[in-house]
């Protein structure tokens, strides 16, 4: 290595030493009272919490006799509209948790955590407990009284206010989440006679207690310590990554202003730590990307906001990649290997769901062969052999199906006018056994395959192949 790449390494280095040291990382010793500011990215998450609402009320959707979206885990059955998805197909369910992985480590690797600033149950129920505390205790200065001064009749009524709207909305959280997985009617049914089963009064009181918890109490703590997303941004982000960042070059030195006088030697940051204010994790982005930035933004609004109040161009904070900081030509997002990896993955995955769901079948047969004995030597001279057969019948109604076999010549399917009552959602087994003249086999195994069809519908068909046994030849 040169001198002088040895020297602008080490430069780096103490740059980001530099940096770090004014880092900020609440251990919890303190409690965050951020600022709340309207302005465009405000509003955005405001749009993107709204996503929610699909938790809360997507139970009560109704379709036909049943409810629309149901995760029947006892009956092992996914309903969703009018498709039902038994643990046969779960593999479609892998393909829609890789999608959704991937998806995560695209949007990252594009524009950050995202999904930690605008869409994250943590992050969508801390703003709305935060919201409630603010309607009810005041901006962060009151809040900040309120919590110091001693007990009393005003500061019992409005902690008590708060905190039974935050158990409200935590038992409702429990109640939706429960709500997926039985009919939700039902549900409420049961709560209100204290009929529910103990599951879902366990459940309720889990999803309870961890809202209440992790939104009211741990907040921030809850992203630096227990989820592990914050940790692996780290190695998904890069220089290209297009995050909240404050432009250094235009506004240092900062320096407060004071009003009649101007100093030309101070860059566009006033100082004011507003940015600082309604940080819900309590970092400064001045001192550059940190692990506590959920990237949601509210530092832009804020400094926009005090830009405009002082005649200032807004963007000292905005969204920019540190190359974009540093003067260096942006890569258009199309031309980076990592998003044409990733979106290959996505494609594969979307193209791998679209082929299972068109390809469901509303029948399946397994078939199998009893193998002690093989076959049984009959008067006459004919081979049989015994087979049970499982149909799964995917409907949400029962199906009465019929038996048919193909195989050798001579085949003789016993019962074969037995009609089989397939349940609904569930796999019926039924024992048939076929005859083959020995004379007809030409080797001791011969291809066979039996074929199952609806009685109500000759379109919904399934069959199965297998082996015919014989002796040996």
């Amino acid at each position: 290595m040169s001198e002088a790449q040895s020297s602008s390494a080490n430069t780096s280095v103490d740059d980001l030493y530099a940096e770090a040291e004014y880092w900020h990382v609440n251990t919890g010793d303190e409690t965050i009272h951020a600022k709340r500011v309207g302005g465009r990215w405000r509003t955005i998450k405001w749009i993107a919490h709204s996503f929610w609402l699909v938790y809360f009320l997507g139970p009560y959707l109704r379709w036909g006799d049943r409810q629309a979206v149901l995760f029947d885990i006892p009956e092992r059955q996914f309903h969703i509209f009018s498709l039902t998805i038994l643990p046969q197909d779960f593999w479609m369910l892998s393909l829609l948790l890789l999608f959704f992985a991937i998806l995560l480590a695209v949007v990252t690797a594009l524009a950050g955590r995202v999904w930690c600033g605008y869409f994250c149950f943590q992050t969508v129920w801390t703003d709305l407990y935060t919201l409630i505390e603010d309607r009810l205790e005041g901006a962060p200065p009151k809040r900040r009284a309120l919590d110091n001064a001693p007990w009393g009749t005003r500061k019992v009524a409005i902690k008590r206010a708060k905190h039974v709207l935050w158990l409200l909305i935590a038992i409702t959280t429990g109640i939706s989440f429960v709500a997926w997985f039985t009919d939700a009617l039902a549900l409420w049914s049961g709560l209100l006679s204290l009929q529910a089963h103990p599951v879902a009064w366990t459940s309720i009181g889990m999803f309870t207690a961890g809202t209440y918890v992790l939104a009211g109490w741990m907040r921030e703590q809850t992203c630096f310590w227990l989820c592990p997303y914050a940790r692996l941004q780290g190695v998904m982000c890069d220089a290209q990554a297009i995050l909240p960042t404050y432009d250094h070059h235009r506004g240092e030195p900062r320096g407060r202003m004071k009003r009649g006088a101007t100093n030309p030697d101070n860059g566009d940051c006033i100082d004011c730590e507003q940015c600082v204010a309604v940080c819900p994790t309590g970092i400064d982005i001045r001192h550059g990307r940190q692990e506590g930035c959920i990237t949601c933004a509210l530092c832009i609004d804020a400094c926009d906001t005090v830009m405009k109040k002082v005649g200032k161009p807004t963007g000292l904070i905005r969204y920019a990649s540190l190359e974009e900081m540093k003067g260096a030509t942006v890569k258009p997002f199309f031309k980076r290997g990592r998003v044409w990896i990733y979106s290959g993955i996505m494609i594969a995955a979307l193209i791998g769901i679209a082929f299972g769901l068109t390809t469901v079948a509303p029948l399946e047969l397994k078939v199998l062969r009893e193998r002690q004995p093989l076959f049984v030597l009959q008067s006459g001279c004919s081979i049989q052999n015994k087979y049970t057969l499982k149909v799964l019948n995917k409907t949400p109604e029962d199906m009465d199906v019929t038996v048919s076999a193909k195989g050798p010549s001579g085949l003789v399917l016993v019962d074969a006018g037995r009609t089989i009552k397939a349940r609904a959602g569930k796999v019926t087994p039924a024992t048939f056994f076929v005859r083959v003249p020995g004379k007809n086999l030409e080797s001791d195994t011969e291809p066979l395959t039996f074929c199952i069809e609806s009685v109500s519908s000759a379109e919904v068909t399934a069959a199965r192949d297998t082996m015919f046994a014989g002796p040996r030849r």
